[in-house]
């Protein structure tokens, strides 16, 4: 309801001064009944979002910090209760509607795309995490001359956004479009792009298996050309020459990829897009259910779950927008 990205739970604090008071909490040794502590939590959340403790040294003291992820399109219910913070109370959701409509209308208003990836990073660190000559390459812009220009059309796209003081949000749409490497951002590095080789036509033997490290964009050119790479070819003998044919055309990989990367849930954590590829053929999979029946997909009108990153992604080539992607693959 700030507008934060993440939430904190904080031992070893004094309440009131926020003195350092240390404390003998230990998250990696602490249980519920025979479970391990961050197992039982993960298990009582839905939906379930990403946290993870640090044990950090203050003053010879030890401090543990609780990092939580907001939560996106739905409250978070634990243990069947969504709960929320009345000053130092914490009270069920349900007992107070207004708080419960002012959240819906936040969660409703907020795309994933509008998200932070990462908060208050400087100039610097903001040229150094994200590719921006590959989003101008990609644009076919020329690059602008100074940093403040580049970080100035990185903004007018709302890839980034200034916050005061000198600092820059890095918003989850110029993340996952244009990082250099997506471990970066540790809300998205499960949405790499997996391509595994398998031996046969099951999922017994692993032959090889990559993990993208480039943002969507940054990186599109070189996964297909690594995915095309991978496939068999078939020699067609000509009149006088031989030549090599791909099995599986370009062309439709392009389009099937693209719209995996455009159309996941963004929402379901833990799973990414992913390519495996078997002797007899190759499955493109990500997270989410199609939004038109699977059927009706050659006539139906195009639809985005992501709007905002399927539009960037249209003016960079990479996707059409006019629901022709299916069609083309199949011819």
């Amino acid at each position: 309801m700030e507008g934060k990205t993440h939430g904190y739970l904080l031992w070893g604090i004094d309440d009131t001064n926020h003195a350092v008071l240390g404390t003998i909490f230990d998250s990696a040794s602490k249980r519920v009944g025979n479970e391990e502590l961050e197992n039982w939590l993960l298990r009582q959340l839905a939906p379930k979002i990403g946290f993870h403790f640090v044990r950090v040294e203050l003053d010879s003291l030890w401090v543990v910090v609780l990092e939580i992820d907001c939560a996106y399109r739905h409250p978070v219910q634990f243990a069947g209760a969504a709960f929320i913070r009345i000053g130092s109370y914490k009270k069920r959701l349900k007992d107070f509607q207004e708080k419960e409509r002012a959240l819906w209308r936040v969660l409703d208003a907020t795309p994933f795309e509008r998200l932070s990836a990462a908060e208050k990073v400087t100039h610097d660190e903001v040229l150094k995490l994200l590719d921006y000559p590959g989003y101008f390459d990609l644009l076919d812009q020329p690059l602008p001359d100074g940093r403040g220009a580049i970080l100035e059309a990185l903004a007018a796209d709302r890839l980034i956004e200034p916050i005061g003081g000198s600092y820059w949000n890095v918003l989850n749409i110029g993340a996952i479009l244009l990082a250099k490497q997506l471990t970066d951002f540790r809300r998205l590095q499960r949405k790499a792009v997996r391509v595994i080789v398998y031996k046969g036509k099951g999922r017994i033997e692993t032959l090889r298996e990559q993990i993208g490290a480039r943002g969507y964009a940054a990186g599109f050119k070189g996964l297909i050309g690594f995915i095309n790479g991978l496939l068999p070819v078939n020699e067609v003998i000509g009149q006088a020459l031989r030549k090599a044919v791909a099995v599986y055309p370009e062309l439709a990989i392009r389009e099937l990829v693209a719209n995996a990367l455009i159309h996941q849930d963004f929402s379901i954590t833990g799973s990414g897009p992913m390519i495996e590829i078997f002797d007899d053929r190759m499955e493109i999979t990500n997270p989410g259910p199609p939004l038109v029946d699977t059927i009706r997909m050659l006539d139906s009108p195009p639809r985005s779950r992501n709007e905002t990153l399927a539009s960037l992604m249209r003016r960079m080539g990479i996707c059409e927008e006019r629901g022709s992607g299916i069609d083309k693959a199949v011819f």
